[in-house]
């Protein structure tokens, strides 16, 4: 992930700004001391045939079990917001216009080793017009770029809590649920093979949505063959492998009924 777009584009009627903004890198995952400046730059390109303008500010984010991204302006608990500096509250863009935008995060001295997480919402100073039948509406376009910075040498630590059987997209995939005990966000990976109970083969690939620091979360076990990216199971599925991440390894042998 995860960099969370929630970008919204309309036909628009002459004179309307359609909102066609697109960022690169779509996610920073950085590494500080306390005491340290990071910086960064991402671009911010302009696609729509018109000039635009774009207001940016920080947020706090949350995610929802399904891995859907909350934004909110307030600021959370312990946020690391404060430390944030944007080069500019807004910029505007001719068509096809690209800017390199800088931020810089400032880590206290006295931080404790963990994770500044935060989201910069880039988004359209005026509404795009979105025409339903007869009926139009007002629509605002929103860019949100997680940033990620471990502070300390700060890492996560993953255990296997439990399996399931989740439907995602119509389909039944097996998923582990994962729970991350470290101070950091994690993201698995690796090869993980196995039958389903007509003894058919597939390779199965993790889903690499984060798992934030003392949350649970689902992992969704993709199958394939060389045949077939969109296979149907038929359950029970064994699945045995590998799941690997910041230089951690598990091994997974699960039954998925």
């Amino acid at each position: 992930m995860l960099a969370a777009v929630a970008a919204m584009a309309a036909t628009s009627p002459a004179g309307a700004q359609t909102f066609a903004a697109m960022v690169s890198p779509p996610r920073f995952e950085l590494q500080a001391k306390p005491g340290e400046t990071v910086r960064a730059v991402f671009e911010l390109n302009n696609r729509a045939d018109t000039s635009s303008e774009y207001l940016l500010h920080t947020a706090d984010w949350t995610l929802s079990p399904d891995f859907n991204v909350v934004f909110a302006d307030e600021l959370a608990p312990g946020s690391c917001r404060p430390w944030v500096a944007l080069e500019r509250p807004s910029v505007l863009l001719p068509a096809a216009g690209t800017i390199h935008y800088r931020f810089e995060v400032a880590i206290p001295p006295d931080a404790a080793a963990g994770e500044c997480r935060f989201a910069i919402l880039i988004e359209g100073k005026e509404a795009s017009i979105a025409k339903a039948g007869a009926v139009s509406m007002p629509m605002t376009g929103r860019i949100g770029l997680i940033v990620y910075v471990t502070i300390g040498g700060a890492s996560p630590n993953l255990e296997l809590f439990g399996t399931r059987v989740v439907k995602v997209g119509g389909r039944e995939l097996p998923t582990l649920v994962m729970h991350n005990a470290g101070a950091a966000h994690g993201r698995v990976s690796g090869f993980l093979t196995g039958t389903d109970a007509n003894g058919v083969r597939y390779d199965f690939n993790p889903s690499d949505f984060p798992i934030l620091p003392g949350t649970e979360a689902d992992v969704y076990l993709t199958p394939s063959t060389s045949t077939d990216d969109h296979p149907t199971l038929s359950f029970p599925v064994h699945v045995q492998g590998t799941l690997e991440w910041d230089q951690h390894k598990l091994k997974i042998d699960e039954q998925f009924r």
